[in-house]
């Protein structure tokens, strides 16, 4: 168990915590010397299981309030201290209220300086208390009343052996989570090199593993490990930790910065949450955002009537869904509000539509612990799995999807679609198709890229090939060459357009890999464009020849001929490039990418990068 301590300057905090430790926290020379706390300060102490209990103890100057949000986030007990010659100070009102907006409801009340005042004065203290407790989580908290100056103090040691039991019989947190520690000191140790201490928020961190600096990108090894205070191979949820990292220098790191499990951040500028405010808050107006120990500036941007906002920052954040967080106005004088973290991937655009707020109350569904199906179901076109880490904060395979979800893996990485999102999702291409075939009867279908664009042109390529595969497989959908067209539709050829094959096909033919183009043909026969094309497609529905770009056909041997050098390129080489393949077929590059890209269009091969690579067992025509 963490404790972190809370109150007014000169309340006795760092006493108290010395005389419950035997550890004196300030450690600066200017806090000796001006016998205040400015910085965080650290104690451990033993527990008759084995186990430690720790203490931050923080600032209790306005100046420092900065400092008290950052040490207190992480905590799992507060201890408020409040003077019983002064009572309730600005201070104690505000670090209550930070408590609050944190989520810390469990505590304990120290009145301190008791031997200050007579029977009187610390009864007037303590109505005053009460009455500020009321309305916060501790109105039922323990009280003590102590003097922690005094060693033999029955109070102290009344609080001590609450404190004790209370740690004894927390449970440790669950670290079930990727790893993340919110850095809240950085410092140097001779013959160690570089210490980061702070509060392990989720998961847990072994020696030897390599851990992410957040939000600049950089790795670091966990050479060493100190979890509440002792040397450890392990650090987990709920402690603190000092991690000495190997291959990251001390100007390299800095309080507000994570360490992490590399699979878990990824830094953001637009983070909507839902807030609660302490005071008004215009639209767009700038606010100090104290996230973990991460001190930033947003502007605040309300979502609707509803008690959501976007914050938008000036420099990258990191956060997962479920962390608090504090608001300070522009002058970061006074507390103004808090919050949740929702989605720290928010959009800049269609913020407050309704489909936007779906997706919030999903994500807020998601925070109280409800799983990720209402989520999923937002996603009309699947959601990355690497996005699903990041919002769970858990590894792929600790992510309870729902029944019959299914996983796609695409270049880019595995998608997560729902039976019911692909199901409506193919009954859409379905009836795309059928309205295609309504207004375009004559021609063969729609190639599935263009299929595609018209059903769902945001759509990952791999999970729409996944989902035309499947409709194909099931026989709602049919394919012809790269055309896709519904089982039932039937492209004929008048004798027209027959006698006109027959002479179009051998000219196609001879062209090899240079066939003449629509106009071409339409030349040397004597006959109109329009109804060499039109015969094209409906022989092209019939697997006679091929449309590599628009009004230029090849005949369907040759293209297999193509097919089959492309093979060879991928087999000697691992992939196609643009100039071998143009070397190849002895024509000009843009003919080569022009025969590359009806390649990627049809499945047979894919775009990577600047060269393409064959797709399942490299089969031509492409099966499903």
């Amino acid at each position: 168990m963490i404790v972190g301590t809370a109150g007014h300057i000169d309340h006795g905090k760092t006493s108290l915590v010395r005389a419950l430790t035997g550890v004196d926290t300030d450690r600066l020379k200017e806090e000796k010397a001006r016998g205040i706390s400015i910085e965080l300060g650290y104690a451990y102490t033993p527990l008759a299981n084995g186990d430690v209990l720790g203490f931050v103890d923080v600032p209790g100057h306005e100046r420092f309030v900065h400092t008290m949000a950052a040490g207190a986030s992480g905590i799992d007990f507060a201890l408020v201290a409040i003077a019983a010659d002064d009572g309730p100070m600005p201070q104690t009102r505000e670090h209550l209220a930070i408590l609050d907006l944190l989520g810390v409801a469990e505590g304990a009340v120290a009145l301190t300086k008791i031997d200050r005042v007579d029977a009187a004065r610390r009864e007037t203290a303590e109505a005053k208390i009460r009455a500020l407790l009321a309305a916060t989580p501790f109105a039922d908290a323990p009280w003590f009343a102590v003097n922690a100056l005094d060693a033999d103090d029955a109070g102290v040691t009344a609080l001590r052996a609450h404190l004790h039991a209370t740690a004894e019989r927390k449970q440790a947190r669950n670290d079930a989570g990727l790893f993340r520690l919110a850095v809240d000191r950085v410092f140097t140790l001779a013959g160690h090199g570089t210490i980061a201490t702070g509060t392990v928020h989720a998961g847990r961190v072994r020696v030897g593993e390599t851990v992410s600096i957040l939000p600049s990108g950089l790795a670091a090894r966990v050479r060493g490990i100190h979890a509440q205070g002792r040397a450890a191979d392990t650090g987990r949820a709920g402690q603190r930790c000092a991690i000495n990292l190997a291959g990251i220098d001390k100007s390299e790191l800095a309080r507000g910065a994570w360490l992490a499990d590399p699979r878990l951040f990824a830094p953001t500028l637009r983070v909507d949450a839902r807030v609660r405010l302490l005071a008004p808050l215009k639209d767009g107006a700038p606010v100090h955002v104290h996230l973990g120990t991460t001190h930033a500036v947003a502007h605040f941007v309300p979502l609707g009537r509803s008690s959501r906002a976007q914050l938008v920052f000036d420099a990258p954040v990191c956060a997962v869904p479920g962390d608090r967080f504090i608001l300070r106005d522009a002058q970061a004088a006074n507390t103004i509000g808090g919050g949740v973290v929702l989605d720290p991937f928010a959009p800049s655009r269609r913020r407050q539509t309704s489909e936007r707020h779906a997706a919030l109350d999903a994500l807020e569904h998601l925070v109280a612990g409800g799983g990720v199906a209402p989520l999923l179901e937002q996603a009309r076109y699947g959601l990355a799995i690497d996005a699903l880490v990041r919002l769970c904060g858990l590894a792929p395979e600790n992510i309870a999807l729902p029944p019959a979800t299914r996983v796609v893996a695409t270049p880019d990485g595995d998608l997560a679609l729902t039976a019911d999102a692909g199901r409506r999702l193919g009954e859409r291409a379905v009836a795309a198709l059928a309205a295609f075939h309504d207004m375009a009867p004559e021609e063969p279908g729609a190639d599935l890229a263009r299929l595609r664009r018209i059903v769902a042109p945001t759509a990952a390529p791999a999970l729409w090939r996944a989902l035309i595969d499947a409709l194909v497989g099931a026989g709602s959908i049919a394919r012809s060459g790269p055309w896709l067209h519904l089982p039932q539709h039937r492209v004929t050829l008048s004798d027209e357009e027959s006698a006109l094959a027959t002479a179009l096909l051998p000219l196609v033919a001879a062209g090899r890999f240079d066939p003449p183009w629509v106009r071409d043909l339409a030349a040397t026969l004597a006959t109109h464009e329009e109804g060499v094309r039109r015969t094209l497609r409906k022989l092209e529905r019939h697997g006679r020849v091929h449309q590599v770009v628009r009004d230029l056909f090849y005949d369907s041997d040759r293209v297999s001929e193509l097919a089959a050098l492309a093979a060879q390129l991928a087999r000697e080489h691992g992939e196609v490039e643009a100039a071998a393949f143009r070397d190849m077929i002895g024509l000009g590059r843009k003919r080569a990418i022009q025969i590359l890209e009806f390649f990627d269009r049809v499945g047979y091969t894919r775009r990577v990068r600047d060269a393409h690579r064959l797709r399942g067992d490299s089969v031509w025509p492409p099966v499903s």
